[in-house]
């Protein structure tokens, strides 16, 4: 090739290059201000990229720079967004599916450690007494301030028989104690169930899973068939219940109404803006419910409780909810990881948004033990997180009905067996509850019986 001809080149790929920045300049200039590139900041951090890979004390590689920089821009947006790595992004598949290895506790982060939202039932956790609020400082030697949330979890997470050591503290408690666990393989039972009396069903839901609703269906046939026949009433325990996959709850709440509003949810995105209805078709056949809420009811916990609540087909009976009102979506990315990214809050069909409010209970009862005064005062909710959404007052959601949200003129009916009863002194929340539902039941038959008669064949109606 001439000179003449690779000078001619050489020109022509530099004016080239010159019309491409032109252009690039002139498109960023033009460019609505939510679209632009942030370029001086987009300087500044290949300036520190550059700046770590020739000086930091020992070498790094890409891959890990750019991945820790990933981290930290998705953790600093709010509690629940994360970047998962490939072995956290199985282990998240693993946990929705309802098997994994492990303690069996939902956790969270606040001001550089780990802290409970709840242990999950029949875990490890659970069993040696690891209570919602709990602050985790230690994993075994290790302190987890500053630690990333995933990293926390894959070190709490492990073959089944070995063991960890906990470092917790918890309020009211003076000192920090250790907790020595021993891993197992968690397979979570999302329903259980069992009669409390004749004609009185008891159903907990543990965590939302893609089976859950499948495992509740099997739960209350398997109930009827007990009390054989038809339930007079059902309590729906959520306590504790960390939440899961959304179209759990959605198909959960579907399983006790026959119309309306389940849930809503709104982002940015105009994909983010979706109404979940209900289809026809009550498993109670309108027989009445109690829902158990407590703080460590959560995220999908509080969408079939509100959603119960708002349509008046169920008391709401307990302590308020966390107030997770944020929906995750799960991002896959091209190299087997995936971003966990908050897109959308989501509304209950009243148009209530419970970010960082939490659903309030018909009827507030704190989890008292019969003779004893002590509350536990140290329980954590979506508002005591570092960087939580804000709660925007339901804005733009068009509520099922202006009314204003149901409060039932009831109050919790005396005592009258006390400490004679085993349940009020296993479980004081669930006896009056129960209580509280034979009540209802009773109501309702007697505002059935004073309806006039059907018209007979031929009568006019």
């Amino acid at each position: 090739m001439s000179a003449v001809i690779r000078y001619g080149l050489a020109l022509s790929f530099l004016a080239g290059i010159s019309l491409m920045m032109g252009h690039t300049a002139w498109a960023e200039k033009n460019a609505p201000p939510e679209s632009k590139l942030p370029l001086d900041e987009l300087r500044t951090f290949t300036g520190v990229l550059d700046a770590v890979k020739r000086d930091y004390v020992e070498p790094v590689e890409d891959k890990a720079l750019l991945e820790n920089a990933i981290r930290g821009m998705l953790s600093n947006l709010d509690p629940h967004s994360a970047y998962l790595d490939t072995e956290a992004f199985q282990d998240l598949q693993i946990g929705t599916s309802g098997e994994f290895g492990g303690l069996g506790i939902e956790v969270g982060q606040e001001n550089g450690f780990i802290k409970v939202i709840a242990p999950i039932d029949d875990t490890p956790a659970q069993r040696a007494g690891i209570q919602t609020g709990d602050l985790i400082i230690r994993l075994d030697d290790t302190s987890v301030k500053g630690m990333i949330l995933s990293d926390a979890i894959t070190r709490m997470r492990g073959k089944p028989n070995t063991s960890i050591v906990l470092t917790i503290v918890r309020e009211g408690v003076k000192k920090p104690f250790k907790v020595k666990l021993i891993r197992e393989v968690i397979q979570v039972r999302s329903v259980k169930s069992r009669l409390l009396e004749p004609e009185f069903g008891y159903l907990r839901i543990t965590q939302f899973q893609a089976r859950t609703e499948a495992n509740l269906k099997e739960a209350l046939q398997d109930l009827q068939k007990q009390n054989q026949g038809v339930l007079k009433g059902l309590i729906l325990d959520l306590r504790n219940n960390p939440g899961g996959v959304l179209s759990g709850a959605v198909d959960v709440a579907d399983d006790f109404l026959d119309e309306g509003i389940i849930v809503q949810t709104k982002g940015r995105d105009q994909d983010s803006e979706q109404t979940f209805k209900a289809t026809t078709g009550d498993l109670l056949e309108k027989a009445p419910m109690v829902v158990l809420v407590n703080s460590g009811s959560a995220s999908a916990s509080e969408i079939v409780a509100g959603a119960l609540q708002d349509h008046r087909r169920a008391l709401v009976l307990g302590e308020r909810t966390f107030g997770k009102g944020s929906v995750q979506t799960i991002l896959p990315l091209g190299n087997g990881a995936a971003v966990k990214l908050t897109t959308a809050r989501y509304y209950t069909p009243n148009g209530r948004s419970i970010q960082a409010e939490g659903i309030k209970p018909d009827i507030e009862l704190s989890s008292l033990k019969v003779a004893d005064d002590s509350v536990d005062a140290g329980l954590i909710k979506e508002a005591d997180l570092t960087g939580h959404l804000q709660n925007d007052g339901g804005n733009g959601v068009t509520p099922v009905t202006d009314e204003p949200v149901p409060t039932p003129p009831v109050s919790v009916p005396k005592t009258t067996t006390g400490p004679d009863s085993e349940l009020a002194k296993s479980d004081y929340q669930l006896y009056e509850a129960l209580n509280m539902l034979k009540g209802m039941t009773l109501l309702q038959s007697r505002s059935e019986s004073s309806r006039p008669p059907l018209p007979q064949q031929g009568e006019k109606s």
